[in-house]
């Protein structure tokens, strides 16, 4: 079987999906499911509509264009600011955009009216991540002036927390970002279907019984895919940690001890006597993943890596040449090795499995597990 290869258990994806989607409903929130971290791969996201998910969100138009020519019908909003250089295409393939710029805007709008449709915009809120946003005494201004241009239509505000500055949203946060629907709907009129109060980091808020206002939409990526809340990467309870496996072909074996200490290729030393007794060559490296993101299968420890050569040591028989090493991922990990273009992605389907019901929660780091 061709390595290195990511395995998908489809089932899964759909059991996390849909277990956030029933959860959240219960505070009127709705999923988005976001397929940016898996290049907008058909099946996921078909998983994750299965799951309930209400529509699908990507940062990428190649990734859009990818969906659309495999049959994916359902509404699809583009959530990085769209490139003006992209505009035309963008209109064609997604229902709806977040913008923070106007002149875009313009060009959105004239690019739907040459194609006969409207273009959907959600404005995004600057709202402590110092990403992008419009600032919100700026908001309704903005709003204003989309209100008055042809071929766009104002479906929504949106706010993003915990990507730029890892800060966890506050439940002021998210009180202002529905007093500022509220304010928009006001002064400008329309009624704003759509109120995203955020990512994957937003689950614990919205799990913690707070307030949630005007806020009915979450763009869930990584909760789904991985089943952990990003900043903590705690498991969430029910859900399934393993729906991704990266598995890596043995290219060397080396029965030859260590030496008592090496040094990582982060230039931490560690010490390794009593410890690994033999060292494991694999056929991957930094141009494929992030290798600091994979978690090591229980005893093993990473020795380092350099662009194409994953080595780790064992205390353990080492694996033949030709054998397989299994890894999980985390959220960087699965990003990157998804976008490789060396790394097969295979579909497992079937039934899905019962959850787990504890599971090792840290993904920050490369971890034993």
């Amino acid at each position: 079987m061709s390595c290195p290869r990511i395995e998908v258990d489809l089932g899964k994806i759909g059991h996390n999906t849909q277990a956030l989607v029933r959860r959240l409903g219960t505070r009127s929130i709705g999923v988005t499911g976001v397929t940016k971290a898996v290049c907008g791969n058909p099946a996921i996201a078909r998983a994750m509509l299965s799951g309930g998910a209400v529509g699908l969100a990507e940062a990428r138009l190649r990734n859009v264009q990818r969906l659309r020519a495999a049959g994916v019908t359902c509404p699809i909003t583009l959530i990085r600011t769209p490139m003006l250089s992209q505009t035309e295409q963008v209109v064609q393939y997604c229902d709806s955009s977040y913008n923070t710029d106007v002149s875009v805007i313009s060009a959105l709008a004239a690019a739907a009216i040459r194609q006969g449709s409207v273009h959907g915009i959600i404005l995004m809120v600057e709202m402590g991540d110092q990403r992008d946003g419009i600032l919100p005494e700026n908001l309704t201004d903005v709003a204003r002036q989309v209100m008055n241009i042809p071929g766009v239509a104002l479906r929504g505000i949106g706010a993003n927390f915990a990507c730029l500055n890892g800060g966890a949203p506050t439940e002021l946060q998210m009180k202002t970002l529905s007093g500022l629907a509220n304010e928009v709907e006001r002064l400008c009129g329309p009624f704003l279907k759509f109120v995203s109060g955020g990512n994957s980091a937003n689950l614990p808020w919205a799990f913690g019984g707070h307030y949630t206002g005007r806020i009915n939409d979450l763009r869930l990526g990584e909760a789904i895919l991985l089943g952990v809340e990003p900043l903590s990467g705690e498991h969430i309870d029910g859900m399934h940690t393993d729906a991704f496996t990266l598995v890596v072909e043995v290219i060397e074996t080396d029965a030859k001890p260590l030496p008592c200490s090496v040094t990582l290729f982060d230039q931490t030393r560690i010490d390794l006597a009593g410890a690994a007794t033999a060292r494991v060559i694999l056929a991957i490296g930094h141009q494929d993943t992030d290798i600091s993101g994979l978690l090591m299968p229980d005893g093993n420890t990473l020795i380092g890596a350099t662009s194409d050569h994953l080595v780790i040591g064992t205390p353990q028989s080492p694996p033949t040449v030709g054998g397989e090493v299994r890894f999980k991922m985390n959220y960087n990990a699965l990003m990157h090795a998804m976008a490789a273009p060396d790394i097969k992605v295979k579909l497992l389907g079937g039934p899905t499995q019962r959850p787990p019901q504890r599971a090792r929660g840290d993904f920050d780091y490369l971890a034993l597990v």
